[in-house]
């Protein structure tokens, strides 16, 4: 590859450096975000030699160039040091709308979150891979175990209040104190008075409980909350600000989070997960196989930010998430057509291009392959989802879920050693080897 070439053709089809506002890279995708969209010639980023794709998505244009290949071209283009290198995510989000925006900030919530969901489900798949071995833990042991695994799910309420806090411009120590109180043990337990073991606190028409398990409510909380801070800092004296102002944000949080918000909220949420559990419960495994085909749908949208609520909720309430199998369902049926697609390419130099774009998929990043071979073609994009619908047929059908999220196909690997690991592996052959299948059969009936 002509590094220097390819750095002169980019920089002249997104308009040159006066255009650029700010440009940074990730392992495999340069990513810029520039003054004027419409002076960037995606047609031609794409038709640049070495270059394995283009895409536009969260206000960023982002070229597939390739491991190792992406630094070397950043180096060229910001040689003289002339563009800005940082806070790409800021530049981005100016350029989102309303919509794209919400989406952004859910992901910039739940993001932070995930590095603690890995930890404990991680160290939950190897307890339970040690026990299915037959090795007996004392019950100090065991206890132990449960508090490194157990302790994240039970404070899960306060530590997404603390985060929306931190993500809206609210203080994110009064974020985690407002979130603790919506769990707090003199409060009944949410889990006790749905078991009917005790009888919520009734003040007035009021029925106050805790929010233990719950993910809405505490994102919502922590919006109203962050804002209401705000709001009382504009009219506040500074001279009793320190005081004044976390005492009035607490009570108000408080009030507003079991009387109103919570209540509410609560029941939304009660609903969305009984729809998506009806949904991925549906017999003969047609919920599983209904998410595995769209997923990287939703990930070519955008959408996929979304269900991160879905996934928490899911780990908070029943410890397991099912969705974490059916996304490397997903990406494995597309990895499979991807692969056999590119075996097709007699031209070496852009089949070992292309190769460069499916290796990041393994560890769990598919915008590459997506943009850079399987939406290229219609019918290998589509042998990708068929082989995304019989992995997550399988996966539902065999109850495949670990206690993690966060993490997808290789790196997730130990979280499965206490959650069917020798399933999840071979619902991972059967995608690939699915996706590969019908490209063959649809590319065939297209020649």
């Amino acid at each position: 590859m002509d590094y220097n070439l390819v750095a002169e053709l980019i920089l002249k089809n997104v308009g040159g450096k006066s255009n650029i506002k700010v440009m940074e890279h990730c392992a495999t995708r340069l990513r810029i975000v520039v003054n004027d969209d419409s002076k960037v010639n995606s047609e031609e980023i794409k038709n640049i030699k070495g270059i394995g794709g283009y895409f536009f998505q969260s206000g960023q244009h982002q070229i597939i160039i390739g491991t190792g290949k992406v630094n070397k071209v950043f180096d060229i283009l910001n040689k003289d040091g002339e563009i800005k290198t940082s806070g790409i995510k800021e530049e981005a989000y100016s350029n989102l709308n309303i919509y794209q925006k919400a989406l952004r900030s859910l992901a910039d919530v739940f993001i932070p979150l995930i590095p603690v969901l890995v930890a404990t489900g991680l160290f939950m798949g190897i307890r339970g891979f040690i026990l299915q071995l037959g090795v007996e833990l004392s019950p100090e042991v065991l206890i132990l175990s449960q508090v490194v695994t157990d302790t994240v799910f039970i404070f899960l309420p306060a530590l997404v209040v603390w985060s929306t806090f931190k993500r809206f411009g609210g203080t994110p120590v009064i974020g985690m104190v407002l979130g603790l109180m919506l769990i707090a043990p003199m409060i009944p337990n949410a889990w006790d008075v749905a078991s009917g073991n005790v009888a919520p606190l009734q003040l007035g028409i009021f029925e106050i409980q805790g929010f233990q398990g719950t993910i809405i409510p505490a994102l919502i909380v922590g919006i109203f909350g962050a804002y209401v801070e705000k709001w009382i800092k504009s009219w506040m004296p500074s001279v009793v600000d320190l005081i004044f102002t976390p005492f009035l944000t607490i009570i108000i949080g408080m009030i507003a989070g079991f009387l109103i918000l919570g209540p509410i909220f609560s029941t939304i949420e009660h609903l969305i997960m009984n729809s998506i559990k009806y949904i991925l419960n549906m017999p003969f495994g047609l919920g599983g196989a209904i998410y595995g085909a769209c997923q990287q749908v939703l990930t070519v949208t955008g959408l996929h930010h979304s269900l991160m609520i879905v996934e928490t909720s899911y780990l908070s309430t029943e410890g397991i998430n099912p969705l974490n199998a059916l996304l490397t369902a997903s990406m494995a049926g597309q990895a499979g057509a991807a692969i056999a697609f590119v075996l097709k390419e007699k031209n070496k130099e852009k089949r070992a291009l292309q190769f460069s774009s499916i290796i990041p998929c393994f560890f769990g990043i598919t915008e590459p392959l997506l943009f850079g071979i399987t939406l290229t073609n219609t019918r290998v994009f589509l042998s990708g989802m068929i082989g995304g619908a019989v992995g997550g047929a399988f996966a539902k059908i065999f109850n495949i879920a670990p206690s993690v999220m966060g993490v997808t196909f290789i790196p997730a690997i130990p979280a499965y050693l206490g959650h069917n690991l020798l399933m999840y592996l071979g619902m991972i052959i059967i995608s690939m080897g699915t996706g590969i299948l019908m490209t063959e059969i649809l590319l065939k009936r297209k020649g």
